[in-house]
């Protein structure tokens, strides 16, 4: 049993070392035809997908390029091939494309890099009405959870219901501030 769990184990180590060194021999592959300074005109689709791949796998090295890879369709799927093609058109051909624009709807998360880390910043980029209003509502809450805070702390919230006059008896008792036969006087007397 151990002897098979082992062989199992030491498979997988083998198939993700000879994936990982598949990807890096891809990698250097694609260096080597961007070192070429081949014309866009002569390179295939499948070329810059490979480009694209691996300009992005310079700006978001390792886990973040499985992330980024993930939000836009997952490996294989046809959005994440367009928007490498278009990386590879924007950054190597110097082509004016969108790299991702519309790939995930609009306003989303290929929106953001189409217009922004990977695309040119437009003018209204920085805080628009929308950030202001997120600061305007951070603040907002803070200064609601300090006042609550700070109310509970001035005042205090008092539990009146363990306040009862047999809780006030039981309570000099403990104290020793009357007899066990005073106790049970007064007590009586409260139940009458």
């Amino acid at each position: 049993m151990k002897k098979a769990l082992l062989f199992v184990i030491g498979l997988v180590l083998l198939l993700n070392i000879s994936s990982v060194l598949a990807y890096e021999h891809n990698l250097a592959e694609t260096k080597q035809l961007i070192d070429s300074e081949i014309g866009c005109d002569k390179i295939t689709d499948e070329q810059l997908e490979a480009i694209g791949d691996y300009y992005m796998e310079q700006m978001h090295p390792g886990e973040s390029h499985e992330l980024m890879d993930n939000m836009m369709g997952g490996e294989g799927s046809e959005s994440l091939k367009q928007v490498h093609i278009n990386i590879a058109k924007r950054l190597y051909c110097n082509e004016n494309v969108y790299i991702g624009y519309g790939m995930m709807g609009s306003g989303g998360m290929m929106s953001m890099m189409g217009r922004g880390m990977m695309g040119s910043y437009p003018a209204s980029y920085d805080y628009s009405n929308y950030g202001y209003w997120n600061i305007f509502w951070i603040l907002l809450s803070t200064a609601v959870i300090f006042l609550i805070v700070w109310i509970i702390h001035r005042f205090g919230i008092k539990n009146t219901t363990s306040e009862t006059p047999l809780n006030i008896l039981r309570k000099r008792f403990a104290k020793g501030e009357i007899t066990k036969k005073q106790f049970e006087e007064i007590k009586k007397e409260m139940e009458e």
